[in-house]
């Protein structure tokens, strides 16, 4: 990346983050804006614009930002993650699956996007896929009790009750309160 681009994403950001810490969401919108004219193809910005509208609900055209994302860098994993997180939003699972899963084919380490293809698949009722999806997830983030939390509902879900109850007495250890709730969620005891 050339100074003048770093420069530029750097003067980007602080704005929006400027514009968006004093609650003018439409002057970050028109820095978006401005940035793109001058350069149709930066896909800083319109990750940036995606943003934005995401935090408006604007799911369709966040869905649109990221797709041009993908089209000009299609192997940015980070654009792959939030655009499956949009169709996520949109309900549209099977093509927030596709997404997640080339996040996790970029970026194998990104832990975030495991767990969106986890819930994909839990959407679509493809629990037996989830399962594997989750022990993925709660390897790269062990700490994390979502991955555990999902992995046990759906080990109960699956009737595979004894892994289940492993699973939330390994999350009793660091979550004591997430455990609880599964355990009143799903009546086993760890």
């Amino acid at each position: 990346m050339s100074l003048k681009s770093a420069w530029s994403r750097f003067s980007l950001r602080a704005h929006v983050g400027l514009c968006s810490t004093v609650g003018r969401p439409q002057r970050a919108r028109s820095a978006v804006s401005r940035a793109l004219a001058a350069n149709p193809n930066d896909t800083y910005a319109l990750a940036t614009l995606a943003h934005l509208q995401s935090l408006e609900q604007e799911w369709a055209a966040a869905r649109d930002s990221l797709d041009r994302c993908v089209a000009i860098s299609p192997k940015d994993a980070q654009a792959w993650f939030n655009l499956g997180f949009t169709f996520e939003r949109l309900e549209q699972f099977e093509e927030a699956e596709r997404c997640f899963r080339r996040a996790t084919e970029y970026a194998p380490a990104l832990d975030r996007a495991w767990y969106g293809l986890a819930l994909a698949l839990i959407a679509q009722d493809r629990l037996v896929e989830a399962v594997e999806v989750l022990q993925v997830n709660t390897r790269l983030q062990p700490m994390s009790p979502f991955g555990w939390y999902q992995l046990a509902r759906v080990q109960a879900d699956l009737g595979a009750l004894d892994d289940a109850i492993a699973t939330i007495a390994r999350l009793r250890q660091f979550e004591p309160k997430v455990a609880r709730q599964l355990e009143r969620e799903t009546g086993l005891c760890a």
